[in-house]
């Protein structure tokens, strides 16, 4: 396939419903030939799990059902794409394409693997629906593209989207995972990036969209994860590995990926009696051009064997196992080179590449192909004689003839030259300036340029003709193709942007996460991964959420740093769970299984919702779907209402969170939301350090234990923003009577539940202890402080 659309969209998606609202979804990835599978599900009235894939994918288009005759329930995800996907084509087809017997059957026999692992026998009843998606899907791909897809060279993965950790659509939004909010009002030129921006230093486009999906949705498996982590151990260590593999992948060309993959897509063969016309040539010329990048891999795979001979983590081990040293690469190069010239490389500058394409494959194969070789280079060379001759005739040694693949062979003339003749020659046509030269042609050099391009497009087709039985050959083993193209791309974003980046930080600002089964959420001087590249003074902060210490509330005046706290702790597990370093001294984490986020909200105008309702909307979704491995992050639950019933739906949404049991970060102005700590002990109070100066506030950004009371924050900040004194004064005699009455219940709370608390903590330290990976001493001397310390603190009580 000739498609070159760099880093936009390849997807595409079909979508299919019933009456229950279950969803199947069929992914079919152009690119890297690969098809995503899943079914679920809907939780939610507006399809936010719908719309997370959508998110996920970026499809160029959508393939569903028609709306006509449909029964009732069952037209919802085609309304959801004519509601908020009117930009992305939509392809209606009938019900009858939807066959999930005739989808079996196609993924069976498309499957690279075999169908017993992917378990279509065991499951063929559970995955009916996307089966269904899939057998439209292929169908309108394969009729739209003119293509046949291989036997046995898709990548086929079953209920992916499920086996990753989920991050809704809103969530990414929130935490400025692709890009940065506000991003439309600020401009490119803004200085705050997102998470992907910030990564983003792959070389080749399939290594950048790896890096996307990986952001979108991070790894659950741990064992993926440490042997990503292990892999970065390694090149950190080991500067000779890192850069070696730096080298072996630049040798490796930048399309290498989607060229490789398009060798699962097959064309209608081209014979002699259909030779000629421009499609016919265009579509040969990158078939050429697609055998030459794949001679160019294979001759870099030595490079790459090399390089990772002496590799010890699993990851490059293995790597080295299933390329390096797979003999079928070596018999695909032997095959090639029987065919195409050994001298052909892969090169970028039009014209050489133009050349190469045309002598690609040996002389003495096809006579018609040497005699349409011989032309080209007999208009090559009258082109560049008769430039000479301009120079000469015309007194213009600087006249250059340049190339490009839309104007063929053109002049290119200095104005100085021009302007020491005094004007340039009538025979000069199509004059245009471009910066201090200028750009022309003649009538000579137009014919030429017809003569040139026809030789040229019958040498594309002669030498299509003597590729098929290559493009045939190849088509064999195309597994071990679409595996190179996977194993080029996870690498590319390994080492071109975790490794790369981690090495342009100072030594150890980034460190390597450790992982348990049902542990803490342990974040030690974190750091946000965005913002501490533009703020060099970044202050950090920990985090602690255990079994026994599940939620944090989270208290501090406006701008001392909530929100930007919240952000960065999820950003911080994303990092982990795609197998990077992340931006602290140390941490230990649990894997999350989805990250939720309720965060500063606006008025929907496209679904008719007030800030209030968009705000009940989401933590709607949020509780729906939560489970006990989630992390949660809520800022400022409850705002958009009356003080009274926002304060309400605040406290019983903390308790229905403490009941669910999910790690969560819970951020508030409600000073009174403070009083469920003494009620449930598994909660922690924090707040952000803000010291008052002369009637200004000076934000620490120091995250501190318990609650503090910051007198008047509000006014304070209300008289920086220019509110009138006499107002500001009002409000303070207010506001002190109110917090008078409110301070004395808390200290009376306070005394009441001490014991308690104390007794808590102990067995929250006590559980921590559990999960530590410190040697025994370090765990007895510990206990002994524990011990101790309590104790003591336990006698001055009494």
């Amino acid at each position: 396939m000739e498609d070159d659309t760099g880093e936009r969209s390849s997807f595409v998606i079909g979508l299919i419903e019933n009456r229950a609202k279950e969803v199947g979804v069929a992914a079919f990835d152009l690119r890297s030939a690969s098809l995503h599978l899943s079914e679920y599900i809907e939780t939610s009235s507006s399809y936010q799990n719908t719309k997370t894939l959508l998110h996920f994918y970026d499809p160029m288009a959508i393939i569903v059902p028609p709306n006509k005759l449909a029964p009732d329930g069952m037209v919802g995800v085609s309304e959801l794409v004519d509601k908020f996907y009117s930009s992305i084509r939509k392809v209606t087809m009938v019900r009858g394409c939807f066959d999930d017997t005739k989808g079996a059957v196609l993924v069976k026999s498309l499957a690279a693997k075999e169908p017993s692992a992917l378990g279509l026998d065991t499951y063929y009843k559970q995955y009916y629906l996307c089966l269904a998606a899939a057998a439209a899907t292929i169908k309108w791909i394969e009729a739209e593209k003119g293509i046949i897809i291989t036997n046995h060279s898709l990548l086929v993965t079953f209920n992916g989207s499920f086996d990753h950790m989920n991050i809704d659509a809103t969530s990414v939004h929130n935490l400025e995972i692709i890009e940065p909010l506000h991003s439309t009002l600020l401009g490119t030129s803004n200085k705050k990036r997102s998470l992907f921006q910030t990564l983003k230093s792959t070389r080749t486009a399939g290594g950048t969209r790896l890096l996307r999906a990986n952001l979108l949705q991070p790894l659950k498996d741990i064992e993926t994860i440490k042997a990503r982590l292990d892999c970065l151990d390694e090149l950190m260590s080991n500067e000779e590995l890192f850069f070696g593999l730096s080298q072996a992948l630049q040798k490796f060309p930048k399309e290498t990926d989607r060229v490789l993959c398009n060798f699962c897509f097959k064309r209608k063969k081209v014979t002699n009696e259909v030779l000629g016309g421009i499609d016919n040539a265009r579509k040969s010329q990158v078939v050429i051009g697609n055998i030459i990048i794949l001679k160019t891999a294979l001759d870099a795979l030595p490079f790459l064997s090399k390089v990772l001979k002496d590799a010890n983590s699993f990851l490059l081990a293995n790597i080295y196992k299933s390329v390096c040293a797979n003999e079928k690469y070596a018999c695909m190069r032997k095959r090639i080179g029987e065919v195409i010239d050994e001298d052909v490389v892969h090169a970028r500058v039009p014209f050489v590449a133009r050349t190469q394409q045309c002598f690609a494959v040996k002389a003495g194969i096809d006579g018609f192909l040497d005699i349409a070789r011989r032309s080209f280079c007999d208009t090559s060379q009258a082109i560049h004689n008769l430039a000479n001759k301009y120079r000469e005739d015309y007194k213009l040694p600087n006249l250059k003839i340049p190339f490009n693949n839309r104007h063929g062979f053109y002049f290119n003339i200095p104005l100085k030259d021009i302007q020491t003749q005094g004007k340039l020659p009538t025979k000069f046509i199509q004059v245009a300036k471009h910066g201090n030269s200028i750009h022309c042609s003649t009538l000579d050099l137009a014919s030429l340029n017809a003569r040139n391009k026809s030789a040229a497009k019958e040498c594309y087709l002669h030498t299509q003709v003597c590729l098929e039985a290559l493009m045939d050959a190849i088509r064999e083993d195309v597994s071990v193709l679409t595996l190179l193209a996977e194993i080029l791309c996870l690498l590319d974003m390994i080492v071109n942007s975790f490794a790369h980046m981690i090495s342009t930080k100072p030594v150890d600002r980034y460190t390597r996460p450790h992982f348990t089964e049902n542990g803490p959420l342990a974040i030690d001087a974190g750091r946000h991964p965005i913002l501490e590249s533009v703020h060099t003074d970044f202050v950090p902060n920990n985090i602690f959420l255990s079994e026994a210490s599940n939620m944090v509330i989270l208290m501090g005046p406006n701008m001392s740093g909530k929100s930007t706290y919240l952000q960065q702790i999820c950003l911080i597990v994303i990092l982990a769970q795609i197998g990077c370093y992340i931006p602290a001294r140390f941490a230990t984490l649990r894997v999350v299984d989805r990250v939720f986020t309720r965060m500063g909200t606006l008025h929907n105008l496209e679904s008719n919702s007030s800030t209030f309702m968009t705000e009940m909307k989401e933590t709607a979704f949020i509780l729906q779907n939560i489970s006990e491995r989630s992390l949660v992050v809520m800022d400022e639950l409850g705002r958009a209402t009356s003080s009274s019933d926002g304060f309400a739906i605040a406290w019983s949404c903390c308790e229905q969170l403490l009941s669910l049991k999910p790690y969560t970060i819970f951020a508030t102005h409600m000073e009174k939301l403070s009083q469920v700590a003494s009620i449930y002990p598994n909660v922690k109070i924090l707040h952000f350090n803000v010291e008052v100066k002369n009637n200004r506030l000076d934000f620490k950004f120091e995250l501190k234990d318990g609650w503090r009371h910051v007198p008047h924050y509000g006014l304070l900040l209300a008289g920086v923003a220019g509110l009138p004194t006499s107002v500001i004064e009002t409000a303070k005699n207010i506001t002190s009577r109110i917090t008078e009455k409110e301070g004395k219940r808390k200290q009376l709370n306070y005394e009441a539940y001490e014991g308690i608390q104390m007794a808590y903590t102990v067995a929250q330290r006590l559980i921590c202890l559990k999960y530590s990976i410190q040697d025994e001493d370090s765990i007895r001397q510990a206990l002994e402080h524990l011990k101790t310390t309590n104790l003591q603190n336990f006698r001055i009580d009494r």
